[in-house]
């Protein structure tokens, strides 16, 4: 998802926008918030259970011939539509977006962004499958900011990732981060980083 270099140079921007603000700030990089495995077999055995009606009205089968073809179907189907490249376009946007909103939030929690001194800890979590990013911010910043800041971020981001630039895409990101972090959060004498600076990918 992102070279070496490229994971390196991030982990640099965050480390620079960090010496400005005692936020921390983690970046979340997911190749699909969700596997999906049950999108395949639930149209499966809706294609199944729909196709046993043509068969009864337009051809004489016996029963146990129809459910055979009924079982042979199902399989065929699951297997086909469990193919990623189709698996993610049976998702509705909706699940998609609501999959990657959980993971998001599991990932905010683990990662120790609830843990920060001030409650200041900021994330920007990606994932890729679904097309989706956003920003979570501990009560420390949310409490001041808006969540519209976040959005204008999170807009030009996925800009940069559709125009195939995600890892400037990212740097940009970060450092707007870095700047609202800056202007509620100011770095404390005694500051110290926190939480890691590398990205995390999944």
């Amino acid at each position: 998802m992102l070279s070496m270099d490229d994971q390196a140079r991030l982990a640099n921007v965050i480390r620079d926008v960090e010496d400005d603000t005692s936020g921390e700030i983690v970046v979340v990089l997911a190749k699909q918030a969700d596997t999906y495995r049950a999108i395949p077999l639930l149209w499966a055995l809706l294609i199944a259970l729909a196709l046993p009606w043509p068969l009864i009205e337009l051809t004489n089968l016996s029963a146990s011939r129809i459910f055979m073809i009924q079982l042979g179907v199902a399989l065929a189907s699951s297997l086909a539509l469990s193919l990623p490249q189709l698996r993610y376009q049976l998702v509705p946007r909706s699940i998609k977006r609501a999959q990657a909103h959980e993971a998001a939030s599991r990932e905010f929690i683990r990662r120790g962004l609830t843990r920060t001194r001030d409650k200041t800890g900021v994330l920007i979590y990606v994932a890729l499958a679904e097309h989706h990013a956003e920003i979570l911010a501990d009560t420390g910043i949310a409490d001041r900011v808006g969540p519209d800041v976040w959005v204008e971020i999170i807009e030009k981001l996925t800009m940069a990732i559709k125009a195939g630039s995600m890892a400037d895409g990212l740097a940009e990101a970060i450092r707007r981060a870095g700047a609202i972090l800056a202007e509620h959060a100011p770095p404390r004498f005694e500051d110290e980083d926190e939480l890691p600076n590398k990205i995390i990918l999944l």
